[in-house]
């Protein structure tokens, strides 16, 4: 079985990173953890240390908004694998989180034991989900996510960041000075975003981007960690 030596813990809940922790180190006795309590930490984790064998990411993280820490990771580190660890088990978010490139999905309610049988799955090569998890069943807006997920992923993170802004509805001028560029780098970055994302205005954009949202999910409570 392939070993695990390195992983990238991005959660910010103390008590759910040791419970983490306490798997991790049960299954893989010799992996070391890192841990993030936020996306830009997580970020700067990975350009500051270099590779991770596994990122393990909780989806309601402050200042993150639905799938963007899972787009932006993803865009970073396209070879690792990001396995969703979340108390947020309605099929749906599953099923948009592995259209997302994720590697798996493991419930926050999971033992020890059953996080640590599925790090295994994924190290092995095997995408990891919940046991009882049925997919949602096909329709429309199921299949126009997943189609405009995976043009998302081919955005690059200034790209993403600068379409995060456009769905907060900054204006070029704003948007430059946020990220520090040009008003015609951002104009630039915008012509691409459209691009890729084969929509006609920013507008239209930031219409789909919306569309695959779920920040009313995101308020509900977290679950327990696990013992």
């Amino acid at each position: 079985m392939p070993g695990l030596s390195r992983v990238l813990i991005v959660d910010d809940h103390p008590l759910f990173l040791e419970a983490l922790q306490r798997a991790i180190a049960s299954a893989f006795p010799n992996a070391s953890t890192v841990e993030a309590t936020s996306i830009e930490l997580a970020k700067s984790e990975l350009q500051k240390r270099g590779s991770f064998d596994i990122v393990l990411l909780d989806l309601a993280l402050p200042g993150t908004r639905g799938f963007d820490g899972l787009l932006e990771l993803r865009t970073l580190t396209p070879k690792t694998p990001i396995v969703v660890v979340s108390a947020l088990e309605d099929p749906r978010i599953i099923h948009d989180v592995m259209s997302y490139g994720a590697a798996g999905f493991i419930s926050k309610s999971a033992s020890r034991e059953e996080i640590g049988a599925s790090l295994k799955e994924v190290m092995e090569g095997t995408l990891t989900l919940p046991k009882g998890y049925r997919a949602p069943d096909a329709a429309p807006v199921a299949g126009t996510r997943q189609d405009f997920a995976a043009r998302l992923q081919s955005l690059t993170p200034k790209q993403l960041s600068v379409l995060k802004m456009l769905r907060q509805g900054l204006l070029n001028k704003q948007i430059a000075h946020e990220l520090q560029i040009e008003e015609t780098t951002v104009k630039a970055h915008v012509s691409e975003i459209l691009r890729k994302l084969n929509v006609a205005s920013r507008t239209q954009a930031v219409i789909e981007a919306q569309k695959i949202d779920f920040d009313s999910i995101l308020d509900a409570p977290p679950g327990p960690p696990p013992a």
